[in-house]
Parts: C-alpha cells; structure tokens; sequence
C-alpha cells in the first residue's frame, strides 16, 4: 500500500476493510458461478452476473460500515483513540466473520431450497432444537468444517488487521472532522447504489427467469437481512405487485362461476362469509381425516410424472377413491400447505397465516366450521407443535386437543423431528376407534413429518431405492409404507364406512429451476376416498384451498364459511378447466387452465402457457390488463382479509353493508 494510503488514517482503515468483504464476497460469487455454471450459462449473464454481484455487495459492505463511519470523528480524540481502535478492529472481525459465515452457509441452503439463504433461514432460526438436530444429523460434515473454517478465519482476521492497523497514521480532530463527511458520503452512495429515488433492493437484480441465478448476485448476508426488513413491512406486502380497491378485489373473486350461487352474507366484520350447499344428501354427516405428508410431491408420484416406485400405497388408493391428477400447492412451506388445506385460505407474499399474530384467534378453519356441527376435532403430530407456530393457531381456531410427541408413551423411533409415522399412525388409528365408539363426529388432522431432512426412520420397513440410507427417495417410500400400513387397519375398522379420508402434500420436498415460478414443483397427490365414495379421476385444474369447501359438501354438510375455493362435490365444476394459484417467494402465478400469469414485485405481469402433461412453463410475454388485474385480485385479497379481520365466521358484531 501507498503511504498515502496509510496516511489516510482511520479512513484508510475503513477502506481496506470494504475492499475486503468486497474481495471475500466476489470470490464466493465466482465459487458458487462456477459450481452452478451450467444454470448460469444458460442465462448468458456470466460476465454481468459477477458486475452486478459486486454491485450488490458494495451496498451491503457500506450498510455494516455505517456505525463506524458515524462514529469516525472520536477517532480524532486523543483519550478515545485506544478504545476507538479496538472497537474498530472488533466490529472488522465481526462483519467480515457475519461475511464469511454466511457465505458458509451458502451451499448448503442452495442444495435445499434453490436460492441463497432468505426469510426461511431466518424462521429456522426460532428453532433451535429442531435445527441443530437436523443439521448435526443431516449436515454434519458441512456443519463442522464451517464451525473449524469460521473459528479458524476469526484468528486470522484479529491477528492480520490488528497487524496492519498499527501502520496507519493518527488524524488530528481537525482533519477527521474534514474527512468524515466524505466517508459519510461514501457509505451513504454504496448503501444506495442510485442516485434515483428509490433505494436499489434485490428486485433490481432480477435480471433473468432463473430465480436461483438472480440470487446469486446478490450476498447471503443482503439476502437474510432484507428478509428480516421485509418482516416488519408484512401488513403492507401485498403493494408489491400493484394496487387495487378491497371491494374491486373481492368482486373479481367473487364472480368465479363456483361463487356466482352462494348466499353471501354481506356482513361488515365478514364479507366474503357465505353459505355453501351440498348436492350430497345424508341422514348423518361423515365425519373427516385428513392426512397431511410431509413433502410428497408430485415428483415422487410416478403417475404425476415422478419417480418409479416409491408410493405403490398412494397409488393403490387412488383406485379406491378421487384422485386429482392437475393438483397444485399453494407454496413451498408446510405452514402454507396448512393455511390452504385446513383454513382453505389462498396464498401472499407475506409469511403464513399460520404464523402471524393477526390470525391467532377468530380465523376461519375447517375446524372452526366444523365445531358449530358438534364436531370433536383434534390435530395429532409426531413432533412438537409448537413448531411452526401451529399449536397457537389451531388451538385458538377450533381445535379442542392436540396430540403431538408428548403424548407418546413408547415409541418404536424417535428421530429429529419426532416419532416416527408408523408411531403416529397407531396413535391415529387408536384414537379414531376411540372416538367412533364415542359416536361423536369428529375431525382429525394427521401431519406426518418423517420425510424431511436428515430422513430419519426405522431399519427393516423397505427395501432401499439408493445408498445411503438417509436420503429423500428412502423417506418417501417409507413414508408411504407407514401411511399404507395405516389404511390396510382402517379400512377393516368400525369408523371406515363413516369418514371421508383427504390424503394430501403440504408441499413437495424441493422448488428449483430456471423458470419464472417451476410449476412441476407445485403439483402435489391429491386422494379423497372412504365412505361410499365412488372411484373418479378429477382432471380439471385445482388448488389446496378448493380441498376444504370440496370435503364439506362430500360430507354431507352446508356450510357457512368465507373460504373462496371450488366445491368439486359438483360434478359440473369439475368439468372446468379449473385455475390454481402458487406463491414461489416473491413471485405470485394465477393457473387458469393452460393459461398462467406471473406477478413480479415492481415489475409488469408477464403471461405464458402451462403443458399439463409435464408442467412445463413457457413465457409468451406482456400478461393482458384483463390476466393482469385477475392475477392481482387472487394476490391483494386474502391480504386485505387478513389485515381487516375479515376472515372469520361472523365472530364479531357488525352492521349490515
């Protein structure tokens, strides 16, 4: 280095520390680009990938460089210099550590969820339990070798910066005092990176279709700490895609051919709460399992398209009941799976229903409809259900008991996440025998969890797909072994003849690709069947949240509710092409039939076609104004009717419209 360099003082120190995270951050980059090429070549932005990489990084090296720099002038104070110069070298080694560990982190999260790490590593992060078992179990290696690579990295940076520290010159007060607005300058333009007036933030870098491309430009740690920015702003989330009338949104809802004959009710404190009629006529109302999987996606369906062999229990099913062959997940979390199948709730780009404060009591669930019939219900889980937030919802939504790994006395297997499926389905099993003989109709939800990472069950119960034990295919087929071990027992049991089973996904185990939003991902299994319930192979287009309002009519029951899906108890709605809507983070697809239009954040709808054959997306271009504002009136409203309160059972006193 120069001596002037040198001379700059503490200003060359802060300099030398951006042109480190900027260094470290740019190598990681050019790793990760050449460990993902073939996904990057295919976008043709190699060369500008690493540019506008390095652009994004100098926001995020002088945003952490901001309490300094504001401090910078008690550099300048003879008795503050020796603390300042130690809280300077403290802070250097703490954010290029923050740099490095979560760079660290990277592949890892890459490996699973097909972006750099975003808000899902920071929800993560409210478990620790659960986490630091799965990653000691799944990830051990990886978890070692970061913990030895970043404890060793922090030795180094003390010993080198405080090393190279010491030959940089004291400024007087005088002359910090004349540089500092220079520095603050600096900081303030690089956090910037505009002279516009919005801030540049990470839409900005959405240069190709590729998702995982895009997030490559951008560092792990902007990623995460945009995430936990965007949090606060959730109540506000769904202005990205544009903006529009609550009452304008409600009626676009509202004039699907599936709504056009319901009574709604017109209440202030509910407006979409309507009564819903059966076609399907009983002296006694069925009562209602569902059984939520874990991560069973379409891919693992061969009849969907997926792999061969691994569900021959859920493939036996199907030709026992209905079977939805153009199913699609709302989202790519279980809590999203949830909101949509038991709350029938549609998706936004804000977190879960599940998990926000807002939705906590007086939220319309299946469970909730379902008690004003006497219903008994009850949600059984291997784990804790406290993960996720969900003990709190149900609870305070019309689940009278839950059953989760404390309630098991002796389990056959323990992992990770709890007891294994085949433990919980015998729980299962005892307690809907239990029940039936109460003769008090019931609702049970069953959520299995033992296909998730690390993939952790019992020797002896199949026959490996692949070395080594512990990987997704295995799990899967365990899975479906224990789920089909459950249904051998209840369809010899009292209670068979009077339930109606869902058997369902919440999600499938990975999103990834270089599509806009990868349809394939979201297409799930779908298999409603017991009761007298006749064999049928649903065709049209459906989504989770048409799941709740279809099992209430197939059980015999009208109902009042403000759940929007499809009731395909009729049979002239399922001869629909049907429409589906998916949430891929920021992204937001309405499925109309062959027909799909994409919402980005700040940008213009685009418009493309969907093979249902294989759920290959092709772009054609600008979405139409009509596509557009349909696609955004699916997205704003169940944000505003959960930011009104409007999503209840007409709890809450209110005036006639």
């Amino acid at each position: 280095m120069s001596r002037l360099f040198y001379r700059l003082g503490d200003a060359g120190k802060i300099l030398l520390v951006m042109v480190s995270g900027l260094l470290l951050l740019s190598l990681s980059r050019l790793g990760l680009l050449l460990w993902q090429w073939q996904r990057v070549s295919e976008s043709e932005i190699g060369f500008e990938l690493m540019f506008q990489g390095l652009r994004a990084d100098l926001i995020m090296v002088s945003m952490l460089m901001v309490p300094v720099v504001l401090l910078f002038p008690l550099g300048g104070i003879k008795v503050l210099r020796p603390l300042w110069q130690k809280l300077f070298l403290l802070w250097t080694v703490f954010i290029l550590t923050l740099l490095l560990f979560m760079e660290l982190a990277t592949p890892a999260f890459l490996m699973q969820y097909d972006v750099r790490p975003n808000r899902l590593f920071i929800e993560y992060l409210s478990y620790p339990k659960e986490v630091i078992s799965m990653l000691w179990n799944g990830f051990r290696l990886s978890v070692l070798a970061s913990i030895a690579g970043t404890t060793l990295f922090v030795v180094f940076c003390y010993r080198f910066y405080s090393s190279r520290f010491s030959y940089f010159h004291s400024l007087s007060v005088s002359r910090s005092l004349l540089v500092w607005p220079l520095l603050v300058a600096l900081v303030f333009l690089g956090a910037r990176s505009t002279l516009g007036h919005r801030p540049v933030n990470p839409a900005f870098f959405a240069l190709t279709p590729d998702p995982m491309v895009n997030s490559l430009m951008l560092s792990s740690a902007w990623s995460a700490a945009y995430a936990v920015y965007e949090l606060k702003n959730e109540a506000k989330s769904s202005d990205m895609y544009g903006k529009m009338p609550f009452d304008k949104a409600l009626d676009l809802v509202k004039t699907a051919s599936h709504l056009k004959g319901n009574e709604f009710d017109h209440l202030a404190s509910s407006p979409a709460l309507h009564t819903q009629r059966t076609p399907v006529k009983r002296e006694r109302p069925l009562n209602l399992v569902i059984v939520l999987e874990e991560s069973m996606g379409g891919t693992f369906i061969e009849s969907l398209g997926g792999y061969k062999g691994l569900t021959p229990n859920l493939d036996r099913l199907k030709d026992k009941g209905w079977s939805f062959e153009h199913l699609f997940a709302t989202g790519t979390r279980s809590v999203r799976g949830i909101e949509a199948v038991v709350a029938g709730f549609m998706p936004t780009p804000a977190r879960s229903t599940v998990k926000l404060s807002g939705s906590q009591r007086h939220f319309a669930t299946l469970a909730s409809v379902l008690k004003r019939h006497q219903y008994h219900t009850e949600f059984l889980y291997g784990g804790e259900a406290h993960f996720d937030n969900m003990q709190s919802f149900f609870m305070g939504n019309g689940f009278d008991q839950i059953t989760d790994e404390r309630n098991f006395s002796q389990p056959e297997f323990v992992g990770s996440w709890g007891v294994s499926d085949e433990d919980l389905f015998r729980k299962a099993h005892e307690r809907l025998t239990n029940l039936h003989k109460d003769d008090k109709p019931f609702f049970t939800l069953i959520f299995t969890s033992s296909n998730h990472a690390p993939f952790e069950f019992p020797d002896g119960r199949i026959d490996l797909v692949e070395q080594p034990k512990a990987s997704v295919k295995n799990a899967v087929k365990y899975a479906d072994y224990a789920m089909g071990e459950f249904f051998k027992q209840a369809e010899q049991a009292d209670y068979w003849q009077d339930t109606l089973f869902l058997v369902v996904a919440d999600h499938d185990s990975r999103a990834y690709g270089n599509d806009l939003i990868p349809v394939k991902n979201f297409r799930i299994p779908g298999v409603i069947l017991g009761g007298d319930l006749k064999p049928e192979r649903i065709q049209t287009v459906a989504s989770q949240v048409d799941l709740a309002p279809t099992l209430l009519s197939l059980m015999g029951l009208d109902s009042h509710h403000p759940m929007l899906g499809r009731d395909l108890s009729h049979p002239a709605e399922r001869n629909q092409p049907g429409r589906a809507m998916m949430q891929f983070y920021n992204t937001f697809a309405y499925l109309d039939g062959h027909d799909i239009t994409i919402l980005r954040p700040q940008q213009k709808a685009v418009s493309g076609k969907v093979d249902l054959s294989d759920n290959s997306l092709l772009i054609q271009g600008a979405a139409s104004p009509q596509q557009a504002e349909l696609a955004l009136a699916h997205s704003l409203l169940p944000s505003y009717l959960y930011r009104k309160h409007y999503y209840n059972l007409g709890d809450t006193e209110a005036d006639r419209l």
